[in-house]
């Protein structure tokens, strides 16, 4: 309910304020569930996605600090977001997001790389969809990277790849692991390249305390 609601606030606000999105090869979002990977460029990046696809439903990783005031807890949990450890994640970081997209009709967004501040790809993401059997989604986000450059007119510009399917029959050891990390990376290259040829993302200074 609060989710449909924010929606219809959230897009028309983004819209009056800096136009409206420009989406590439929205064909290639499959039907069901499935987990979106994502380079992580900005705070504002699993909101814009969320548009993207909107009317599918998604759930979200949120590091668990947010979630120590009982209000915010509250309203984060109403928004499909669940709680993870980001310095020591335990088995729910993976149970969870499995259990979502296994028995529910909710899709995920994940960033590979884990933080705006770093450029490696983990595994958790190949992990989730290798034990719920869902596709990986490969998308790329351009334009403003904070709020306050939505006002710029600058477009938001968000660009999906074609799906990425695990093999169930794999063991997804160090090789394989390596293997998707590639398609993943060269997705996200080409995606780049399409929306933009001279694209090139400036990652910024980590700061001492990583809130995002």
């Amino acid at each position: 309910m609060l989710y449909n609601f924010l929606v219809k606030i959230v897009n028309p606000f983004l819209t009056l304020i800096n136009g409206r999105a420009k989406i590439y090869n929205r064909e290639n979002l499959p039907e069901g569930n499935y987990i979106i990977v994502a380079p992580h460029r900005t705070w504002m990046d699993p909101v814009l996605i969320a548009l993207a696809v909107w009317p599918k439903k998604f759930s979200f990783m949120a590091k668990k600090e947010l979630f120590t005031n009982p209000l915010a807890g509250k309203f984060l949990r109403a928004l499909n977001a669940y709680p993870v450890d980001r310095k020591n994640p335990g088995p729910s970081a993976i149970k969870t997001p499995v259990k979502f997209l296994r028995n529910g009709n909710l899709s995920t967004i994940i960033f590979p790389s884990g933080s705006r501040y770093s450029a490696k790809l983990k595994g958790g993401a190949t992990l989730i969809a290798k034990l719920a059997n869902v596709p990986l989604v490969p998308t790329v986000y351009q334009g403003p990277l904070s709020f306050g450059k939505l006002f710029s007119r600058k477009p938001r510009q968000i660009a999906f790849g074609k799906p990425i399917m695990i093999d169930r029959k794999k063991r997804l050891n160090e090789e394989y692991q390596a293997e998707l990390e590639k398609q993943m990376q060269d997705a996200f290259d080409e995606l780049d390249k399409q929306i933009d040829p001279n694209f090139k993302y400036v990652m910024p200074p980590k700061p001492k305390d990583d809130d995002f």
